[in-house]
Order: C-alpha cells, then sequence, then structure tokens
C-alpha cells in the first residue's frame, strides 16, 4: 500500500464521516483523518465514542476492489496492526495483557483500552479497473485517560508504562496498517491474518457470550473460521457468528479436545 498521508483537524463530528464524505467527493486515499475533539464521535451498534484529550481518534480512508463481504475482515486487520503499534510503541513497557477480542476489541489485562469501526460504501465506477469500494477504519484509543459512564470496565494505555502522545503512536499504526493490509491483500491473504490474529487473542477455549441483537449464546471460542467468522461452541453444538458483542466469562476449559488448527 501506498504510505498512508495524515491530515489533522482540530475538531471534527466524526473522523469516519469525514472521510467518508472524502471518499464521496473523489478521494481515494489512503487517508489519514485525526482530530483533537470528536463531536459526535460513534463506537459499534451506533453507541457514541468518547474524545477526551491525550486520546487517539484516527480513521484511515482506503478505497478497494474488494466486494462489500469481504470488507469486515478489515476489524481483524486493523486489530492485529493496531495491536503491534503498539506492542512496538511501548517497548520495554508493553503491557503483558495485550489482546485482541473479536471482533474489533483491544483489550489490557481483559478490560477494554480501545476499539475499531469499520464502515464501507460503493463507489461508482466508470471504468472497471477503479476501486469499488470506500472502506473507512476508525480507530479509537484510550491512551491518557478513559472515560468513568460505560456499560463496563475501561482502562488506558499509560495505566499501564509510558506510551506516546496520539500522533506519535498513530505513525506507529499507520506503518503496522501499511504492512498488514499488503498482507491482506483484499482478502487473498486473510489466512495469514487470521492466524496473527488468533496468537494476539484471548486465549482458545475461554468461555464468552455473545449477543447478536435477537439472542445472547454462551459458549467456548473456538477460533475464527476461514473468513474470519467467530467459533463457538455451545451446549447445542458448534456456531459460528459474523455479528454480535462478545463478553469474555471466564478462564481456560479444561475439556477441549477438538480445536481448529490455526
Amino acid at each position: 500500500m501506498t504510505s498512508a498521508r495524515i491530515e489533522r483537524l482540530s475538531a471534527v463530528d466524526s473522523t469516519n464521516a469525514e472521510a467518508m464524505r472524502r471518499a464521496v467527493a473523489g478521494e481515494c486515499g489512503p487517508l489519514w483523518i485525526t482530530t483533537d475533539a470528536q463531536t459526535a464521535g460513534r463506537g459499534r451498534a451506533g453507541r457514541s465514542w468518547s474524545s477526551d484529550p491525550g486520546n487517539l481518534q484516527a480513521t484511515l480512508l482506503v478505497t478497494l476492489s474488494a466486494a462489500p463481504p469481504k470488507a469486515y475482515q478489515l476489524a481483524l486487520v486493523a486489530g492485529v496492526a493496531v495491536f503491534d503499534a503498539i506492542d512496538v510503541a511501548m517497548r520495554p513497557d508493553a503491557p503483558q495483557g495485550l489482546r485482541l477480542k473479536w471482533p474489533n476489541d483491544i483489550l489490557v489485562d481483559g478490560v477494554k483500552t480501545g476499539g475499531i469501526l469499520i464502515e464501507s460504501s460503493t463507489l461508482p465506477r466508470k471504468h472497471a479497473e477503479e476501486p469499488g469500494l470506500a472502506a473507512v477504519i476508525g480507530i479509537g484509543l484510550n491512551i491518557a485517560s478513559h472515560p468513568a459512564t460505560l456499560d463496563r470496565p475501561a482502562t488506558h494505555l499509560t495505566a499501564h508504562g509510558a506510551c506516546p502522545d496520539p500522533q506519535a503512536l498513530l505513525a506507529h499504526i499507520s506503518e503496522a496498517m501499511g504492512i498488514w493490509l499488503a498482507i491482506w491483500d483484499e482478502g487473498r491473504g486473510f489466512a495469514t491474518v487470521r492466524d496473527a490474529w488468533l496468537n494476539r487473542a484471548h486465549p482458545l477455549g475461554e468461555r464468552m457470550s455473545i449477543n447478536t441483537g435477537v439472542e445472547r449464546v454462551s459458549g467456548t471460542f473456538l477460533g475464527l473460521d476461514h473468513d474470519g467468522a467467530l467459533i463457538i461452541e455451545t451446549e447445542g453444538g458448534t456456531r459460528q457468528f459474523t455479528f454480535g458483542d462478545v463478553s469474555l466469562e471466564g478462564p481456560l476449559s479444561a475439556n477441549i479436545t477438538d480445536v481448529p488448527a490455526r
């Protein structure tokens, strides 16, 4: 991927919204939109996202030829890149408990410190070789502080070691994103991304539940399928999920014997 430009704004409603506006206006990227303050920051499922001073809120705009069903894999690509960037940027103090949680959370010691929001839109094409999809990869990281009024525990990176300021950390993330987007190769290299994600995630066999908005299902984490769907062993058998909010519930199960190969 061509080296991404970074544009820093003093304030914006949402970095994802601004990046998508740029795409509609003809911007192809790769372009980062970052800001010191969001007035309408968003997380998944319509949740608001706090944008406190000293934290990172940034969105990468890329244009792809991949069909929209492949775009959801970008959450896993971005998770691996953010993990690697934090690990490098915070050395030698990188948190030992740094982990990824499906599909889009960055955890430290099991507590959320960041999230990823992927949005995409089909672009009009005059020629077959033109990119057909604009994808925006929104990343929010609690660096200096975390909100106290959430429906689940949260933390911030500087509570676990020395961390660069938001713009310095973004430079590390941008470099890692370039590497992992090239490996992903619009889905053709997803097997490598999948293996990398699993190696950075909470362990196989951990108890979890997933709320799909229609049902809540509890079971044991078995991994990801070849396209990135979550695999859970439930009392009723093995199930796969492509959407939902995951909560981790407990330690490794001692009875896991049939785990998909990584």
